[in-house]
Formats: structure tokens, sequence, C-alpha cells
């Protein structure tokens, strides 16, 4: 059986079959290393030691001892465990680290207490598939993604953690099946295959990534690939009416509803933000959130959960007070501390682009045509005959709502269609931020005097990340040049002044990250050394 080569993935996102997951502009994340804590106090240090005895054959022994997984399974898990092993013997070089590392995060696992049963589908496919990769398939360029035959699955080549599933883009694609209208059996396989690998977590399930990622460890899940797997259960639910994709969905609400690290709901003052990384709940990277509320809203108007609407408003009311500070004027920002790239900036206009028609237009969802609306009674759909008409909402942990929570909801779903306001926030920044790719950067010289003979820095003015070119000139005599990828602000370039002095004309040119240009100019009076 042969694996193939991903080359790019149909999604109703369009960047999502692009972009990985939504990690900080730069060089791509390296694998998390293992930190050492020599200052853990005795006690700790025990427990260290015990869970570092748990290996993988103890853990999967003592959970068939105790029923939590079949002779079937054991047999299978142990299998797969035994055989990677033997051929990580046989490897070398990049295949060898690359099998190494994901074994490495089955052990992991295992000496932390969490090979669970509801985890060990997804962790051992994961090592099944790498074993086949490594030692039959071609080496392949980190951030190239894969499938294999059988399977609509998406993987992704993390350099250093093997190949991986990417949730986000697995979930893409059954969105794009969904939408193109004519694969619905691609659709029903796709949704098929993930339900199985979810995880019990939060109270619910979630999908969960099982590598080192900058700086978390695994299992971790996402706000963004779960508010995607939300969106896209709840539609399929609506065209198949199938009761296995509403309780997934309905169980898939459960990070929402929990804190760090367990899920991915942090307070704040105005209601509470998403975390694109349930180990890093203080990054606020607002594309990942963004889509969060996309997938919450859809989910809310299709299935008409109150928790839904709940989890909906409290991120809702967050977003519309954060969204104007991620706007620099001249670009958007990626997060707190740095402006996006051009995937990132692309990827939060369309993501805004989605919420705002969304709210704007204050209409529940439509389905495609030919499809039934969800209606009244169980959340999203008729009430089977003979069932009461009042559902018993339960989200994520199973506890029923309180009649009076449920009625509550109920009225404010009933106000205005979806009962979800619109606002201009979501249009206006989309817009600014379309604007945005078509205007060029603006630069300007600020350093008008310098020391001679100084690894001087020559500081500008520039609107946005771009890369910038700076030549000094003499006369009409090239004497320094100095190019550098910067963000907005006022950075400076280095230029190593001469020590004789005098006057030095400085040209820049600036080109962003999408390629609009232009340039400045002026002087510079550098004193005798």
């Amino acid at each position: 059986m042969t694996a193939v080569r991903v080359k790019g993935v149909t999604t109703v996102l369009a960047c999502l079959s692009a972009c990985a997951l939504a990690a900080p502009p730069g060089p791509g994340p390296q694998p998390a290393l293992a930190a050492s804590r020599p200052h853990l106090a005795p006690a700790a240090r025990a427990r260290g030691a015990a869970r570092a005895s748990l290996t993988v054959s103890v853990a999967l022994t003592r959970l068939l001892r105790a029923g939590g997984i079949s002779e079937a399974s054991y047999a299978r898990y142990a299998g797969a465990y035994a055989a990677a092993r033997s051929s990580l013997s046989r490897l070398s070089g990049t295949r060898r680290t690359e099998l190494g590392a994901v074994l490495a995060n089955v052990q992991a696992i295992a000496a932390a207490g969490a090979l669970t049963p509801s985890r060990m589908p997804a962790l051992f496919l994961t090592l099944e598939r790498n074993r086949q990769w490594w030692t039959t398939e071609p080496l392949i360029a980190s951030g190239e993604r894969v499938s294999f035959p059988g399977s609509k699955i998406v993987w992704q080549y993390y350099a250093g953690q093997g190949i991986e599933i990417q949730w986000l883009a697995t979930f893409g694609e059954a969105n794009g099946y969904y939408t193109s209208g004519h694969e619905n059996a691609n659709l029903r396989q796709l949704l098929g295959e993930v339900i199985p690998l979810a995880t019990e977590r939060a109270g619910g399930i979630a999908w969960e990534y099982l590598f080192r990622f900058d700086g978390g460890t695994p299992p971790w899940t996402s706000g963004l690939s779960q508010g995607t797997a939300l969106q896209v259960l709840a539609r399929a639910w609506s065209r198949f009416k199938e009761p296995l994709l509403l309780e997934s969905a309905q169980k898939a609400v459960g990070i929402f509803e929990q804190a760090p690290p367990q899920g991915v709901r942090v307070p704040t003052p105005a209601g509470a933000t998403y975390a694109e990384y349930s180990y890093a709940p203080g990054d606020r990277i607002l594309n990942g959130f963004i889509q969060s509320l996309v997938g919450l809203y859809e989910y809310t108007s299709i299935t008409k959960d109150p928790l839904g609407l709940q989890l909906f408003e409290a991120g809702d009311a967050e977003a519309r007070a954060e969204v104007p500070h991620y706007d620099t004027g001249a670009w958007s920002l990626y997060d707190q501390y740095g402006e996006s790239n051009l995937n990132y900036h692309e990827l939060l206009t369309e993501f805004l682009q989605h919420l705002c028609e969304r709210t704007r237009r204050g209409e529940p969802y439509a389905p495609p045509a030919g499809e039934s609306p969800p209606g009244p009674g169980t959340p999203g759909g008729a009430p089977p005959t003979g069932a009461s008409t009042t559902p018993t909402p339960t989200g994520s942990g199973g506890a029923a709502a309180p009649a009076t929570a449920i009625a509550s909801m109920r009225a404010r779903l009933a106000q205005s269609a979806a009962a979800i306001p619109g606002d201009s926030i979501y249009c206006t920044t989309a817009q600014r931020f379309t604007t945005d790719l078509s205007t060029p950067p603006t630069v300007s010289l600020l350093t008008r005097t310098l020391r001679g003979a100084t690894r001087a820095g020559l500081q500008i003015a520039l609107s946005k990340l771009s890369t910038v070119n700076m030549t000094v000139r003499k006369g009409s005599r090239v004497v320094w040049t100095n190019t550098a990828t910067v963000e907005g602000g006022r950075p400076r370039l280095l230029w190593v002044t001469p020590s004789a002095g005098g006057m030095f004309t400085v040209t820049l040119a600036a080109r962003d990250l999408v390629g609009n240009f232009s340039t400045a100019s002026g002087t510079v009076v550098v004193s005798h050394h």
C-alpha cells in the first residue's frame, strides 16, 4: 500500500489548505526539548520516577486487566508498539529520527499516565502510519502533507516529530466536501474515520495533537481546529440527520466550557476568549479565536443548542472589544506580540468576513437548496414521533441545563431570527485588512546625525512588515547597503559609519509581503571620529 502526497486540500476556508497550525510567523517551530528540573522537591522527584517506570507495555497490560481495553485491542496496540521498536532498530538518519520521535511521544504519554482507552486509537494509528512511512516511503519536505490509500485523513510532516494528523486541514477537507454539494460519500467517509479518533477530554471529546509543537507537549488541542470540527459536524448533521453526528458535535463543545490545559476557555472582563493552544492560554492569536466563533455560531444556528449560544455570546463580546486592537492601521497583528505573515493576514481576513456575513444578516443558518432547515423540538430538528417537544440540552458534560436557563436561551434564539446581533466591527475590519493587501508600505528616514566609526542603528519609520533595502551613498558612490525584513514601527538598520564622516544620502526601498513597493530618501550627517 503506497501513500500519496497531498498537493492541496479542498476546503471552504481556502487558506486552511495552505496553512499549517497557526504557528507564530517566522521559521517553523522546532521540537520542544524536555526541561530538566533539578530544583524539584524529593516527593516530586519520586512521583516523576514512579511515572517514568510506567512503560507502554505496563500501561497496556494494566488496562487489559482492568477491562479498559479488549484482548483484540491489546493485541493490536502491543503489536504496533513492538513493530515500531523493531523497525526503529533497523533505521538510520532522518528515518530513525522521525520514527524515534513518534515512539518517544507515545512513551512520554504512557509515563504521564495519560495512555487512556479513548486516546489509543489516534495515538497508535499515528505510530502505525509513521512506521509505514519511514520504512517504505520517500523522504519529504517539512510541512508537506500526505494521505494514505483508502483514507481521507490529512497528515502533515513536522520535522523532528514525524507525520501527524493535521486536524485543521482534515476538517477543512470535510468542509470542502460539504460545500461542493456532490461529495456526500467522501464527507460520510471522512467523518466516519475521525469520530472514532476523538479523545475524551474536558467533559466531552476533542481531536488532539499528539506531538511536541512550539513549546507544547502532547496531548494538546486547539480552539481553532475544534471550532472547525463543530462547524462541519453540525453541517453534516443538518444534511444527513444521523444522530452520531449531532451527538459528536454536542460533545465537542466541551473544550469551550473548560479552562486550559484540558479546555480552551479563558475568562475575560468582557466574556471569554478561546485559546488556539490548550497549553498556551496566555497567547492571544486572533485568527484562531475568530474561527472558533465561526464554528460556534454555525453549530448554534443549526442545532439551536442554548449552550452553544452562551459560549458564542461570551466569545463574541470579547471579540468585539479585541478585534480593533489587532488593526495597526496598515496590517493585522497575529497576536499580542507581532504582525501577521501573509498567510495569517489573509486567513484572519477570511475568518472575519465569515463572521461578518453571519452576524450582519441576522438570519438563522440556511441549508443548501433541497435540505430542510432545523425545526423545533430536539436541537436542530423535528422530534421523533411520540417524543417531547422540549429538548434537554446537555452540552458536553451530560448534565441537563436548568429549565429556566433553557427558556431564557430559547427566548433569545427566537429574537430576530438567529438571535445573534450583527456588529460592524467584523465587517469593517475585514474590509480594512483587504485594503491593506493592495496598499504600499510607507517608509521614511528618522535618523539625521550619527557618530563616525560606529556600528550605528539607522532608525526608520515603517507602516507594516516589509523587506527594506537601505542604500547609503556619498555623492554618486555607494558606501553601504543593508537589507532586512522588519516589522512596522521604528526599527533600526545597521550601518557601520565611516570614521571620516561627512554628509550621506540614504535611499530606502520597502516591499511588503504582498509585493507592494515604496521608496523614500533623506540625508544623514556623520561626525568625524
